[in-house]
């Protein structure tokens, strides 16, 4: 069992910067990647970027590849996504996932979700 908890989300304006992080705890927690979802309100659930049980892999999707950096520090047991260059398309709630191939993108792909955290983008 892996338990995921996210913070950092909030209001910014369009260019501007965010880091979102998620806590994550379980006792087979090295045994997973983990990675960042996103669903805009009326839109479906997509996949944003991910990381290998290492850090050493990254997977982005291409509407984030060049402003958002997915990064994990093992030693606490956290994963990061820092956002630059945010768009007002960029609003949504983004939620931590934790899978066995970090390199899905499909939502089925990953076992155990946060709750997530909501990031405003304005124009």
């Amino acid at each position: 069992q892996v338990q995921l908890v996210e913070s950092g989300g909030g209001l910014v304006q369009a260019g501007g910067s965010l880091r979102l992080s998620c806590a994550a705890s379980g006792p087979t927690l090295s045994s997973y990647g983990l990675g960042w979802f996103r669903q805009a309100p009326g839109k479906e659930r997509e996949f944003v970027a991910s990381i290998s049980r290492s850090g050493g892999g990254t997977n982005y999707a291409d509407s984030v590849k060049g402003r958002f950096t997915v990064s994990r520090d093992n030693a606490k047991n956290t994963v990061y996504l820092q956002m630059n260059s945010l768009k007002p398309e960029d609003t949504a709630v983004y939620s931590c996932v934790a899978g066995l191939n970090f390199l899905r993108r499909q939502a089925s792909g990953y076992d155990y979700w946060g709750q997530g955290t909501q990031v405003t983008c304005s124009s």
